[in-house]
């Protein structure tokens, strides 16, 4: 049944589809698109299902982050992509935590709509060129210098990257009782003097509009905030958040904001704060990621 089909490869079409868009929500509304077009297929026509389906929603994931591109140039303040609720698990395949990781997403951003999904199918999913080509609708030429091209500029602004760990939550750990107590000099010695905060409102609500680096600069922010923002009731959990340690703070039992964590080396190098209410409402729900199997299809 179409149904079935749909329903064995969502979790491989939803982190596609969310790699290439950044959203989560607009990623749920491309999958259901898909499914429609894919529930008209006639049974039995389409002899290996999971290629058909990947084609479907990549295609539809590119015409969709071509309409929303110009908006995102408009943006108020800095955005940055929805975040996702991953399970700890997703830290056991580097490559999969990598590719979900806020600095990675956010280098994504620079690319063009296909340079992004031809760098995702081929370097996060492990495609070959032509089955890019057929999920993109170039040539395999075509997309072997797309791919060429995208690869070498990720690289080259890619940011190291450790999948989370125990240590890390260890950090974060520390990191948040510090803020409790108010301790700068505690703060700054946990992260690394490079260390950058970025953090989304969306215009929304209140968050820094620029990325705030440095970290005597992020410890004093870090705790302007705290004053403001936390209060005697408000309760923070630890979590994952794009493969990444994250803390979430809770405020009259719903979720106000979320930060997640980059550590390196034993130091917090990036936090990615996100306080934009459009971009909460969907990240209590833990999602379930898969890279399927490196070689996918044949087509």
């Amino acid at each position: 049944m179409a149904e079935d089909a749909f329903t064995e490869h969502r979790a491989l079409l939803f982190t596609i589809v969310y790699e290439i868009l950044g959203s989560a929500a607009d990623a749920e509304d491309v999958l259901q698109e898909s499914y429609l077009r894919w529930s008209g297929v006639e049974p039995g026509s389409v002899e290996h299902p999971r290629a058909y389906l990947v084609r479907v929603v990549t295609r539809q994931a590119l015409n969709h982050l071509r309409k929303v591109k110009a908006r995102r140039e408009e943006y108020v303040g800095t955005w940055l992509p929805e975040p996702i609720r991953t399970d700890p698990a997703v830290s056991e395949d580097a490559v999969l935590a990598e590719s979900v990781s806020m600095a990675l997403m956010l280098v994504l951003e620079t690319l063009s709509p296909t340079e992004r999904a031809v760098f995702v199918l081929h370097d996060v999913f492990g495609y070959t060129h032509g089955e890019v080509a057929a999920s993109v609708g170039k040539t395999e030429v075509t997309v072997r210098q797309i791919a060429y091209r995208a690869r070498r500029h990720v690289h080259a602004r890619r940011r190291r990257f450790e999948p989370e760990s125990e240590a890390s939550r260890e950090i974060v750990r520390r990191f948040l009782l510090a803020t409790s107590e108010g301790e700068i000099q505690g703060l700054m010695d946990l992260m690394a003097p490079d260390v950058v905060q970025i953090a989304d409102g969306g215009g929304k609500v209140f968050a820094a509009r620029r990325p705030v680096t440095g970290h005597a600069d992020v410890a004093r922010f870090v705790l302007g905030v705290a004053r403001t923002s936390i209060t005697a009731t408000t309760r923070i959990e630890h979590a994952t958040y794009n493969g990444m340690p994250a803390a979430r703070f809770l405020n009259d039992g719903e979720l106000d904001w979320l930060v997640a964590f980059e550590i390196h080396d034993g130091k917090i190098t990036g936090l990615y704060a996100m306080r934009n209410p459009d971009k909460l409402h969907r990240a209590d729900a833990v999602r379930t990621l898969d890279r399927g199997e490196q070689r996918p299809w044949r087509p």
